[in-house]
């Protein structure tokens, strides 16, 4: 703006400047640019969004160690650019602009086949984008792979399991990838474990267990190098009551020491529950990305929040008569 050089994100891992925000091409009345005035500072002086789901005990003990330290990061942790993907003759992500700061939780809202998992997918590299870029911490995740990776956690919508190996085994498998002192992974092994209600079953083969218990599984795994990005893809699936409040304590615990949660949901009382900041997707396009209030404000005109869901996704309400 007012011709200055926008700085190349890839120069933020080398501390050669701090790329500015972009306008989503998708800005079309109901899109409002991400605010770029420190996140994190602004959350650790109100206490961030959620601060009645407080962490004490052992969900303190263990939140406590997820996050990177309370270190300050000044550029934004995920950076999307453009992003486009393309299958045949579908656009399942369109031109997608995006930024996630540091000390935030950021909700990615969306019917099914909206876009969500495509865009998370190509976020961590298990996928190629037909156009665009991603930055992670800086690094783009085509060309700085590894260490785009070793800076995110991610629990995928549908995890892949060694179901030959037992629980243990497989987070030292995880471990030893991420090259961590087997004494540290069972120790935190551990600590997950019984956060979770797993321990007994630390050396039962992952066949024999239920949705739940893998989905727990998959989110000790993906804790364990204590990543500064959290990656969750419908991360509330499977988990019962406990559990999922659980995973809510530890994003806002996350965020307020300075990480990111990126959140990707169709279910829009998590979002409300738990995020900083919503970006709303369909068919492709980010139709909506803005904080929960400014949601709230086009909702009291729209009726609900579910009403409005539904009427910027398209959704048809779906009543029933009687």
């Amino acid at each position: 703006m007012g011709g200055r050089r926008r700085a190349d994100p890839r120069s933020t891992a080398l501390g050669r400047g701090r790329p500015r925000a972009r306008a989503s091409t998708a800005s079309r009345g109901t899109l409002r640019r991400p605010s770029q005035r420190g996140a994190a500072a602004r959350l650790r002086a109100r206490g961030g969004r959620g601060a009645a789901l407080v962490c004490r005990g052992p969900v303190a003990a263990l939140a406590a160690a997820l996050g990177p330290g309370g270190h300050a990061v000044s550029a934004p942790i995920v950076q999307l650019r453009n992003l486009t993907k393309v299958f045949g003759s579908n656009i399942a992500v369109d031109h997608l602009d995006l930024d996630v700061e540091a000390g935030e939780v950021f909700a990615f809202l969306g019917p099914n086949g909206a876009g969500k998992t495509t865009t998370i997918r190509m976020m961590t590299g298990l996928i190629r984008p037909t156009g665009g870029e991603v930055f992670i911490g800086g690094f783009d995740i085509q060309g700085r792979a590894i260490e785009a990776k070793s800076l995110m956690g991610y629990i995928p919508d549908h995890p892949y399991l060694y179901e030959k190996l037992s629980a243990r085994d497989f987070i030292h498998f995880v471990g030893d990838l991420r090259q961590i002192p087997r004494p540290l992974q069972e120790e935190r092994m551990m600590d997950h474990f019984d956060l979770f209600g797993l321990s007994h079953a630390a050396d039962h083969l992952i066949e024999n267990f239920s949705h739940g218990m893998r989905q727990k599984l998959v989110f000790t795994a993906a804790l364990l190098h204590r990543p500064r990005l959290l990656l969750f893809d419908e991360p509330m699936v499977g988990l019962d009551p406990k559990s999922a409040r659980i995973i809510k304590q530890i994003m806002r615990r996350h965020a307020g020491r300075g990480g990111s949660v990126f959140l990707s949901t169709h279910q829009l009382a998590v979002a409300e529950e738990v995020a900083d900041r919503i970006g709303i997707i369909a068919k492709g396009q980010l139709i909506f990305l803005g904080r929960l209030d400014e949601l709230r404000q086009r909702g009291r005109a729209a009726g609900t929040l579910e009403d409005l869901f539904l009427e910027l996704t398209g959704e048809p309400p779906g009543e029933i008569a009687v």
